[in-house]
């Protein structure tokens, strides 16, 4: 190890809770309990284990589809939005992110329950904001397919177009509240967005008032072309998926790059790509625990994902060959595409039998899985955010509860002793504050009502 980064560069911590865990066989384990997707106290905990941790945000990925197999895992989630206003009564200083797809939304709806978070929580809401790849998605909402990737984009940039404007749409100061004239709100201070576009017409004000961080923290997760063009223009917070150090690097410099072509600050943009850490007190103990979860792996569940990840037909897998060498491209690919890519070059370059994969996307999806000591956690962290690849991470547990403690308890002491971390939180902060970014000017600030619509 070199020398420890300076004081003023401090790592973002982001506990990303799935129900009993990130790995798919983490409810058979003896003490996870099937039932804990739909338990508020459990969800409580793991926000207070995390809070405990001094982490800066929880985060809930979501969709408006069922995602697995009832027969392979949890598979009901609650509503992110609603979740994390328990919770924000719940703790003190955490931030709240909710995944909410721009494809299967309106923006006054979204832009009001996202602004009614940031309230009530005093200014520690996040969005995670997503286009929802899959059919299966689409069906729900009246389409017989998804829309093309570009489409997708195109209506998200304008969606969050709009959810801006009615953000901005109360100055904020134009509550006056004053008794004796009887005057409660500066009309000349409201500004209707009167949009019309390709995808949305919205025409009135917000009716909540301007939030506490201006507008909640934006978070991405795409890690396509048209993701990294739209991460760049608007996102403050990326959630990435990388396997190595090399790739790590390869996002962080060209995200950084692009961020800075569009005029803002690439600081003002923070990489946290997802770890799923397997914990143990010596190297060997952590691979035991890492092969206990595969051994509980359902592999005919897992085949049949990988074919759907893969756009095969059902059968054309054979679990102990390698991947069919004529897969299609990226550019053939609707749906997720940056993860379609990282799989198929994974079982590449690893030369990865079906069986062999389903093992490996078991823990993450395709996120790296890091099984070691809490000191080679604390190590390959440290190296990661040295070295040009990481602002933070996305630290995704294995198996919760226990996986969350074990990080805080044990390399969440190492990281704080290497100048890392926090160890407290401090004085009372915004998520935006606590990831070093500025409140946002209104967009309407000084500009006369009549001239703004």
């Amino acid at each position: 190890m070199t020398t420890a980064p300076t004081a003023s560069r401090q790592l973002h911590l982001n506990a990303f809770l799935m129900n009993t865990g990130h790995h798919e066989a983490s409810w058979r384990l003896p003490e996870s309990d099937p039932y804990a997707s739909v338990d508020l106290a459990h969800y409580v905990n793991l926000a207070r284990i995390a809070e405990r941790g001094t982490f800066d945000s929880l985060f809930f990925a979501d969709g408006p589809v069922l995602f697995n197999s009832v027969g392979q895992r949890p598979s009901g989630t609650l509503e992110p939005i609603t979740l994390l206003t328990a919770l924000a009564v719940a703790t003190q200083h955490i931030g709240l992110i909710a995944t909410a797809s721009t494809s299967y939304n309106s923006p006054y709806n979204l832009s009001r329950r996202f602004a009614s978070l940031d309230h009530l929580s005093a200014g520690r809401a996040g969005w995670n904001i997503v286009t929802t790849a899959g059919a299966e998605a689409a069906r729900n909402f009246g389409l017989d397919d998804e829309p093309a990737h570009a489409t997708r984009y195109e209506r998200a940039a304008e969606f969050l177009d709009v959810a801006l404007k009615l953000w901005d749409s109360w100055e904020d100061d134009l509550v006056v509240g004053d008794k004796t004239t009887g005057v409660w709100g500066d009309e000349q201070k409201l500004h209707p967005p009167r949009h019309k576009g390709t995808y949305f017409s919205v025409e009135g004000a917000l009716n909540v008032p301007r939030t506490p961080q201006g507008y909640p923290l934006l978070v991405q997760a795409g890690s396509s072309e048209d993701g990294k063009r739209f991460a760049a223009r608007y996102a403050e917070a990326v959630f990435t998926a990388q396997q190595t150090l090399k790739d790590a690097q390869d996002f962080y410099a060209d995200l950084k790059s692009r961020t800075g072509a569009t005029g803002r600050d690439p600081d003002h943009i923070k990489i946290l790509p997802g770890i799923v850490p397997v914990i143990g007190s010596t190297e060997a103990e952590a691979r035991e625990h890492e092969r206990v979860l595969e051994d509980h792996i359902v592999y005919e569940h897992g085949l049949h994902r990988l074919e759907h990840l893969l756009h095969l037909e059902p059968g054309t897998l054979q679990l102990d060959a390698q991947l069919p060498a004529d897969l299609p491209p990226e550019s053939a690919i609707e749906g997720a595409k940056s993860r379609y890519t990282l799989v198929v070059e994974l079982a590449r370059r690893e030369r990865l039998t079906a069986r062999e994969l389903i093992g490996r996307l078991g823990g993450g999806r395709g996120h790296l899985t890091f099984a070691g000591t809490p000191e080679q956690v604390a190590d390959a962290i440290e190296d990661w955010f040295r070295l040009g690849a990481a602002d933070g991470f996305n630290i995704m547990p294995a198996v919760l509860p226990s996986g969350l403690e074990l990080f805080v308890d044990q390399v969440v002491p190492i990281l704080r002793t290497r100048g890392l971390l926090r160890s407290e939180y401090g004085p009372r902060q915004t998520l935006r504050e606590r990831y070093g970014l500025p409140r946002p000017a209104n967009q309407y600030a000084g500009v006369p009502a009549l001239a703004s619509r």
